[in-house]
């Protein structure tokens, strides 16, 4: 069986103590009651990871998760964060390759291979970031822009390393924009992952990775789009800002 899992990606929102008031929130409500999924992650900004780490860590099915990381492991790289500093912090999972990411800076295919390879070297866990513009979608290329995307920056992985990847598929087009695939989009392009998981690393593997969905997911459509047979939870941007959105979300598979 594969994990469901639901990550919440606070991108650059909240100051510390709206920070904690929202751990504390979510922390009360999962133990009063529990959610169908098998794994909460949370995406704080780098600044809240240490502090955070240490709350997290006493509430069963929450995890914490980085936005982000450096290829390398240390040197003269102002401003950035490394895999082994995450590590040292008890951060268990790292987004890679969001669309804000590759679109702001300019992160490459390439580029993110290294980042999942330093990522996997600490033994973290890459929630690592596909999908489509509305350029490619309108063009109905894209199958074949994400499968580029994975064969670029996952394929040289072994079959015991691929294995520890988590994917989230956003189409682009649908992040922030309040629109949102259909709940038969999300499966087709889920199912389309899969598959080219499966030519690459056979039918065993591919059945066992995690694919989340990341596009204007929310209460209201969650439960719809997580009843994909392939869709095995969600990567969760503005609802996961509020502790009841997100809980709801959590709570919506079958």
């Amino acid at each position: 069986m594969r994990d469901r899992i639901v990550a919440g990606n606070w991108k650059m929102n909240k100051d510390w103590d709206q920070a904690l008031s929202l751990v504390a929130d979510i922390q009360q409500s999962l133990s009063q009651e529990t959610t169908n999924s098998d794994k909460i992650i949370l995406a704080p900004p780098f600044i809240y990871l240490a502090e955070l780490a240490k709350t997290v860590a006493q509430t069963q099915g929450l995890f914490l998760s980085a936005q982000n990381c450096h290829q390398e492991e240390a040197g003269a790289y102002t401003g950035e964060v490394s895999a082994p500093m995450l590590k040292a912090l008890g951060v268990e999972y790292v987004i890679l390759g969001h669309s804000e990411r590759r679109e702001y800076f300019s992160e490459t295919n390439e580029l993110l291979a290294s980042k999942v390879e330093a990522v996997l070297n600490q033994n973290l866990k890459p929630i690592f970031c596909c999908g489509e513009p509305l350029s490619v979608r309108e063009s109905n290329m894209q199958e074949a822009y994400v499968n580029q995307q994975l064969t670029e920056s996952l394929f040289k992985l072994s079959a015991e390393r691929i294995s520890e990847i988590v994917i989230a598929y956003e189409p682009i087009w649908a992040i922030g924009t309040g629109r949102t695939a259909s709940a038969e989009q999300a499966q087709e392009m889920h199912a389309s992952i899969r598959s080219h998981l499966a030519d690459q690393y056979g039918h065993d593997i591919a059945q066992g990775i995690s694919i989340l969905y990341g596009g204007s997911c929310k209460p209201s459509n969650a439960n719809e789009i997580f009843a994909g047979a392939d869709v095995d939870g969600g990567l969760i941007g503005g609802a996961s800002l509020n502790a009841a959105d997100f809980l709801a979300i959590a709570r919506s598979f079958e």
